[in-house]
């Protein structure tokens, strides 16, 4: 008999604790009739949720009730199944995202395993997450950050910027910070020049931040709305979401094997072994070479700069086969 009383009663205070964590406030009644217990029952499970270290404050009123608080120390965390889950997969994509936090993600992922039922722990072993686009690139977990705070009080940042052929020291830059994106496996600064009176692109491994911080700043949006979209035009080069270089080709292999590598081109099986593929660069000389990589035969559609830009290319490859200036070199006598 004790141990069904125990159990009902540890049963009773994770609903209770589930129920705080569903909504900001509970009266008291409401919080019993949910339970299905008296108001009294009520109030000693929350003593014994504040023992265990969980910060439940006494809400005044007409009604009375109950707040879950955020505490100084970290208690016992309860979540659904589908939090659960949906936590492993946030804490597979924390290791691999280059932010400093690799090893507190892998032994965070490690306790929350082991505590999973065993059908959800076969979900979550069954993950295989990769980054996207290559290796992350490591930054320091306090440029994160000191980034986010200075964007969330709305301050300019100053930081010194590295480059491959200049260190961080020189003069500070003066930035108004307002997103921090994941690209490609590397950490961008988003963020309104004031001097340049334009936005600028930074990558954080290469930023060394300086305090203070700057004055406040009135926030702003970026163009079109879209942080995710404007950070790829400027990798695009162009003014909006689009290659400033784009052409139609019809490749000699299936669609199969052209989708995985056409990027956010657009593919089509015109027939057996033969695909459409619309696409772009930043430059026609690289629309072609990239072209290329499919190893097959290539009708061009259009436009006549694609079609000129093969021509070009071809030109240099068969300059480069003849050995061209390096071969005149080699053949001079003397020369070495």
């Amino acid at each position: 008999m004790p141990v069904a009383s125990s159990t009902a009663t540890s049963g009773r205070l994770l609903s209770l604790l589930s129920l705080l964590q569903a909504r900001r406030d509970w009266p008291g009644a409401l919080l019993a009739g949910r339970l299905g217990v008296s108001e009294r029952t009520v109030r000693r499970d929350v003593d014994r949720l504040r023992e265990l270290g969980y910060p439940i404050q006494a809400v005044k009123g007409p009604e009375g009730g109950y707040r879950l608080g955020a505490g100084s120390r970290l208690p016992p965390l309860l979540f659904d199944e589908e939090q659960a889950v949906a936590l492993a997969v946030a804490l597979r994509i924390a290791a691999g995202t280059g932010a400093g936090i690799e090893e507190a993600a892998v032994r965070a992922l490690t306790t929350v395993r082991q505590v999973l039922p065993a059908r959800l722990r076969q979900r979550v072993d069954g993950l295989r997450i990769a980054a996207a686009g290559g290796s992350a690139i490591q930054v320091d977990t306090d440029v994160l950050l000191v980034l986010s705070a200075a964007i969330r009080a709305t301050e300019e940042v100053r930081f010194g910027y590295a480059s491959p052929s200049r260190p961080a020291d020189g003069e500070p830059r003066r930035v108004q910070p307002h997103h921090l994106v994941v690209r490609s496996g590397r950490w961008y600064l988003v963020g309104w020049d004031a001097v340049r009176a334009d936005w600028r692109t930074y990558r954080v491994d290469r930023m060394r931040p300086r305090v203070p911080n700057g004055p406040r700043f009135t926030p702003r949006e970026v163009p079109g709305g879209d942080v995710a979209a404007f950070l790829s035009a400027r990798f695009k080069d162009s003014g909006t979401d689009a290659w400033p270089c784009r052409g139609e080709v019809v490749l000699a292999r299936p669609a199969a094997d052209v989708a995985p590598f056409a990027g956010d081109g657009v593919v089509e099986e015109v027939a057996p072994g033969k695909t459409r593929l619309l696409t772009g660069s930043w430059s026609w000389p690289a629309l072609a070479a990239g072209l290329l990589r499919f190893d097959c035969e290539i009708d061009v559609v259009g436009p006549p700069e694609l079609r000129a830009a093969f021509a070009d290319l071809a030109a240099r490859a068969a300059r480069a086969g003849a050995g061209g200036e390096a071969a005149k070199l080699r053949a001079t006598p003397g020369s070495r």
